[in-house]
């Protein structure tokens, strides 16, 4: 099998010298037994993706990390690669590469892993789940249960719920779905045709769907909890929390309407420092339109707690319980397809005036109605078990910009309006903004004000 060698520079060599083993990269000994590597490739591929690089040592030398170790020919690395290729082919999932450099000795095999759609077993047949720095054996029935819903294999809106079929079969909301979209139908009879009754009874999908009252059914997994801090800190605390948090019941469908419609009220009593003074924060309709009905219909149900929107002074939050599922992460989420609940999905989009009008394309909504309103896009990340959505209220504009525009209206600015304003965090970041502008001949320091109460004014052109 042939693999292509790259040769690379000394700052490439010196980056992966001083890594450290994570939950995103492994460093190995070329001695090591291919068969326990395979352990690493699958937890790589079961979790989030990794790296993995064969024929680094760990140097024994106080104050260096690793030394370079590498296989003496490409073709001494073939042990390896017959394991691996055996377990893993060569695919858009898993890319081989040996590395060369000109003062090192050997080349190391470079191992890229994906977060893969199914479920990767190593060599001794058991699957692994990486998690820090270590390879987690799924080694029990449970334990493969999870991993089978975190990739998507099975889902737990599927599993039957003991309840009465008469909370589902007879609901106001069920018998209004039947008249609007299936007129012809009996309840009962096209609910067991859509796969939302199992077992003789409703499955989860079937209750947050069609129950009048799912949170009642399932508590602490179907509901929606909305939070006012008056801070930009980077946490909100119990003295920043404006009032109780909300708690927002109902289906599913009326659950995304009415959290949505919470949201904009509050977020529409909230002002910010503006280039003119304070002004009303604006967030598109359709982003957080979008990033809710994501946070509902893709949210992972076996994990007791709900959605969650936190609502700062300057951003939106929005968390989901569960990881992102099969092999979707937060780089590929608006390129990629996967349901995690498709049976919810595919259902809630038949309701007239559906949340997912355009289904698969929620997110990608959201990015661009922040773009037409000049502000930055959503940031989307990965924290214990949730998915958050930040929906930042920082312009497009440069850092720059922002600042000249403000001067146009106000004589004068400090540098905690600054990063106000523009969203930079750091007082000494915003000192060299500033300093670049002065520089540019743009802006002059205020005669008389110094130390905090120091500020800076635009330059009369006249």
């Amino acid at each position: 099998m042939a693999i292509e060698v790259f040769t690379i520079t000394d700052k490439q060599r010196d980056q992966i010298l001083s890594h450290t083993e994570g939950h995103f990269l492994d460093l190995k000994a070329k001695e090591i037994k291919p068969s326990k590597l395979t352990r690493t490739i699958s937890g790589f591929a079961n979790a989030d993706g990794g790296e993995l690089f064969i024929g680094i040592s760990e140097s024994g030398i106080a104050g260096i990390s690793h030394r370079w170790q590498g296989f003496a020919d490409p073709e001494d690395g073939n042990a390896h690669l017959q394991v691996f290729e055996s377990l893993f082919p060569l695919s858009e999932d898993y890319l081989y590469n040996f590395l060369s450099h000109p003062t090192e000795i050997g080349y190391v095999l470079q191992v890229n892993v994906k977060k893969t759609r199914g479920i990767i077993k190593s060599n001794d047949g058991i699957p692994y789940l990486r998690r820090g720095a270590q390879n987690l054996p799924v080694d029990t029935d449970q334990k493969l249960r999870v991993l089978e819903r975190n990739k998507g294999i099975t889902s737990f809106e599927n599993e039957p719920v003991s309840v009465d079929l008469a909370k589902v079969c007879n609901s106001e909301i069920v018998i209004r779905f039947i008249l609007e979209v299936v007129p012809i139908a009996e309840p009962e009879a096209w609910l067991r045709k859509n796969e939302l009754i199992k077992n003789d009874k409703p499955t989860v999908s079937g209750v947050i769907l069609f129950s009048e009252l799912p949170q009642a059914i399932l508590p602490k997994r179907s509901g929606i909890k909305i939070y006012r801090y008056k801070t930009s800190a980077t946490e909100g605390t119990r003295d920043t929390l404006v009032g109780n948090p909300i708690s927002i019941e109902g289906s599913a469908y009326d659950l995304i309407y009415e959290a949505v419609s919470q949201t904009q009220e509050i977020i529409s009593g909230i002002q910010i420092l503006g280039s003119k003074g304070l002004e009303p924060v604006v967030y598109p309709t359709e982003t957080l339109h979008e990033v809710i009905t994501n946070a509902v219909l893709h949210r992972d149900y076996s994990i007791a707690d709900d959605v969650h929107v936190r609502i700062f002074d300057n951003r939106v939050e929005v968390a989901s319980p569960g990881h992102l599922p099969a092999h979707i992460t937060v780089k590929n989420i608006l390129d990629e397809r996967f349901a995690r609940n498709g049976n919810l999905v595919r259902v809630i989009n038949k309701f007239p005036n559906p949340p997912n009008k355009d289904v698969g394309e929620g997110l990608n909504t959201a990015f661009e109605a922040m773009r037409n309103l000049r502000l930055k896009e959503p940031l989307i990340t990965e924290k214990d078990s949730y998915v958050i959505v930040h929906i930042k209220h920082e312009k497009l504009a440069s850092a720059e910009d922002i600042i000249m525009e403000y001067l146009s209206n106000s004589p004068s600015i400090t540098n905690r309006v600054a990063r106000d304003l523009t969203g930079i965090k750091s007082e000494n970041s915003m000192k060299g903004v500033l300093l670049k502008l002065r520089d540019r001949g743009l802006i002059e320091p205020v005669p008389g004000r110094s130390g905090f109460a120091s500020a800076w004014q635009k330059i009369n052109e006249g």
